[in-house]
Formats: structure tokens, sequence, C-alpha cells
């Protein structure tokens, strides 16, 4: 029952040990809220849900923070380039598009969702703090602008094992003041063209955070100046993480005692981009399938790894679902009136723990799901209702915990008019089947079947009668 993570600043896969024993203090970098999610804004959030429902079902108590950034130079560009909206107004809306879209995939509220003008005064303490020892400066040319001295941190670039000789000049600031290229800003001094509503008042001068400080600042102030994990997607690794963990630590923090990243997703085999022109956006993924196809989708891969989506692959995924959703229907339905009915329990299976509990190994645990869904089948067409009890079980406790249960009221909740026509539709023809069949016509029976086939239905006779689903 011991979980393993790969620890990205080990380069090694660890057991996890928290901080606090049954507990978990556990940050994601969220959203730059400046455009609407898109395909790897999903993955990169539901691999840490399924991390944090994976430590809760061992036990452990987690407190789960992500951010969101809702101030930085991308907002206020894509602002500028609307003109017809605030940068407040823009973050705000494209904030409440990301929660929608988190929630329409059964991604769990965080336990605290700080954002990032909402602790600027921690920041400005945490920046204060490096000036103080060191390890930051103001620049001299009364721009507002400080700086962190990279030269003043022996180990920057630890985190992803990088000699700071050889870093690239740092791109997130105007290098006005700076001592060195690689210095990164920790404020940036208010602009002639910027809004003023986007300024602060400071010690250095008017002005706003950097967006390396934001993380520091608010992690430190909601889990503590030590804490469990730390999240994101790779590219977060260089340089935002990086440059989060020197400012942390050059503060006197001992910060993440686990680094974990998630890897990205490419569109038919190339990386997406939007020079490229093939981003594919939440709006689009939901309009393509349901939401539980597209969270089984998205959360499949090892997290590690990067994810290739293509519709295939969409369309594979639903079919997924639907065969589970198909197989618990069927054993509940058989099983109804039976000696057998709560035999069952929700256990999961040790070879579906050991996988979890291997740095989150889901393909693995999906492949023992399958087999037990396939067994669960074959143990119905036997008569073999005990088994296929146990097996119900096992595969109710398999996707309560990866959060894709399709039985759960997430899922069910809106079927809509379609839904409603379709199984008007279905049932007339199957009760035009049911009496082709007591008329002895079967070759009209067999007919519907067809058709019913034909279009992409599955029908089950049974002993309490005929039942129908989507999909095999």
């Amino acid at each position: 029952m011991t979980v393993r993570l790969y620890d990205s600043k080990a380069q090694a896969l660890r057991d996890f040990v928290p901080l606090r024993e049954g507990h978990v203090g556990m940050y994601v970098c969220g959203p730059t809220v400046q455009s609407s999610p898109h395909i790897g804004h999903l993955r990169s959030a539901l691999v840490y849900d399924i991390l944090r429902r994976w430590l809760a079902y061992r036990g452990y108590d987690v407190a789960f923070v992500r951010n969101v950034t809702d101030i930085d130079d991308k907002i206020l560009l894509a602002a500028s380039e609307e003109r017809a909206e605030e940068w407040w107004a823009l973050a705000y809306r494209v904030e409440l598009e990301f929660t929608a879209a988190y929630a329409s995939l059964g991604i769990l509220a965080p336990t605290y969702e700080p954002r990032a003008t909402a602790s600027v005064q921690q920041m400005q303490e945490l920046i204060a703090r490096l000036i103080e020892r060191g390890h930051a400066y103001p620049a001299p040319d009364g721009s507002g602008d400080v700086y962190f001295d990279t030269a003043s941190w022996p180990v920057y670039g630890e985190l992803t094992r990088q000699s700071r000789d050889h870093m690239e000049a740092a791109a997130d600031a105007d290098p006005r003041g700076k001592r060195d290229a690689r210095d990164f800003a920790l404020w940036k001094g208010t602009k002639p063209d910027e809004p003023a509503s986007a300024s602060w008042s400071s010690p250095w001068g008017a002005g706003r955070p950097g967006w390396h400080i934001e993380c520091s600042a608010m992690v430190t102030r909601y889990l503590g100046p030590e804490f469990d994990i730390h999240g994101g997607g790779l590219d977060l690794r260089f340089p935002h993480h990086e440059n989060e963990l020197a400012q942390s630590t050059a503060a006197g923090d001992p910060f993440a005692r686990y680094w974990v990243h998630n890897g990205l997703v490419n569109v038919g085999g190339q990386k997406m981009s939007k020079s490229l022109g093939n981003s594919v956006y939440a709006s689009e993924l939901l309009g393509l399938a349901s939401p539980l196809a597209v969270r089984y989708l998205l959360g499949a891969a090892h997290y590690r790894s990067t994810l290739d989506y293509t519709p295939g692959s969409l369309t594979e995924a639903q079919a997924t679902v639907d065969r589970l959703s198909a197989f618990l229907s069927r054993v509940e339905r058989r099983l109804a009136g039976t000696r057998f009915a709560g035999v069952g329990s929700p256990v999961i299976p040790e070879a579906f723990g050991e996988a979890m509990d291997d740095d989150l190994g889901v393909p693995q645990a999906l492949a023992v799901l399958h087999d037990t869904v396939r067994s669960g089948n074959q143990a119905l067409d036997d008569e073999e209702l005990h088994d296929a009890a146990v097996a119900h079980g096992h595969v109710v406790a398999m996707v309560e915990v990866l959060g894709i249960d399709p039985r759960d009221q997430q899922w069910t909740l809106d079927t809509g008019p379609a839904a409603s026509a379709l199984d008007s539709l279905v049932a007339r023809l199957i009760e035009d089947r049911q009496a082709a069949r007591e008329s002895k016509d079967y070759d009209a029976a067999d007919r519907i079947r067809a058709e019913l086939t034909a279009a992409g239905i599955t029908i089950e006779d049974s002993q309490t009668g005929t039942h129908w689903s989507l999909g095999s």
C-alpha cells in the first residue's frame, strides 16, 4: 500500500512519505486565464484529479490548492487586442469557462482556488525577504522593476539539472534594469501603455507581480513554507517551476517535497500550437462525445506520457464507456430479485491497487478493469451469478475511484430531448419486434434487430425482458 511517485527533481521514483502523517498538501499550477480552455488544460487538470482521488482512497486527507493566474502579460495583451473588454473582465469570463469545463468532466473542485490578484501583499512580502537576503534587487533605473539575482543562488537550475552558464536569457520582462540577462522579474514597474487598474503600489514603485512569484506566494500562504506535492504540466518545468523553486528556497522556505509533471498533448502526431492552427478546445471536445468519454480518453494514458489525440480515439473512448455502462446495467438487471443481488461489495482488486500505487499506473489499472468486465460478462453468459456479482462489485469500486462510474448522477442528469426521442423510438421498435416474435414472424423480428444493430444499438433479451444500449 505504499504509493510511489516519479519526482521530477530527483528524476526517480520515490516512496511517497507526506510531511504530516495522514495528510497531503498538494498545489497544482492552474490556468492563466487569457483564452478558452483547450485539451491540454483539461488533461493536466484531470491528471491531478485522479491523483487526488487515489490518495484519498489510500486514506490521506488531501488539501488540494489550484491557483488562477488572473494578472499576467498574456491577459493584458489579450484584453488590449479585444479592445472592448477590461482585462479583469476578460480574466473572470475565461475563468468561468475553465470552471465549467472542469465541472463537466467531473473534476473535483479544489479545497481552495486562490486568484493571484488576491495575494499581491504576500508576493510583496516574499520579494522583500529576497532583497533582504541579497537574492533580489530593484532596478537602478527607477523603473520599479525588481529582479531575482540568479548569480546569487549557486543551485539555480537544480530542478531541470541545467547549468546557469548554458541558460538563455529570461524573456519574461524588459531587460532595462537587469544585472544579468538570466535574471527574472519578481515585480514589474508600470508601463505607460498599461491600464492603471493593473497596477498596485509597492516599496519599489507602482507595478504588478511577475508570473513566477505569484505561485510561490500563494502556495506558501495556503499550504505553508513546506508542503508535499507540486504539480503542473511538463512545459512549466522551465522556467516557471525552476524559478519558483529558486526564489522560494532562496527566501528560506523548504518548499515542495515532490515535483510531479504531466505530459503534454499532441494532435494527430503534431505538437498542439496556435501557429499550426491545430488547437482542440474544450467546447469542441464536449460537442463530439459525452463528457464521460472525454474524461476516459484524457485519463487513460500514463500521466507522464504524451497523449496523442485523434477524433478516432474519442470514438473509441465513447465505445469503451458504453461497454462499461452496458455491463453494469446487465448485471444489475440479472441479479435483481435473486439472492446474489447484494453479494458483490465494491472492493478494489489487488492488481488494480498495485498499478495505481506504482506512479499512478492508470493504463495497467484500466487493463484490470476491462479484464474484470470481460470475465463478468462471461459469468453472466454461463449463469454463474455469484461470480458476476463479485465482478460487478470490483468494477464499481474501480470506476468510482477513477471518476468514470457511468451510473453517477454527474453523467445522467441531463438526458435532453434527443435522448428522450431516441428512447421512445427504440422502445417502439422493440415492441414491434416482440409482437413479430409472438406471431412467429421471425423474418420481421430479425429485420428489426438488424436495423437497430446497424444504427449502433445493442439489444439484449433476458429473463426480465428486452433491454437496449448504445454501442456493443
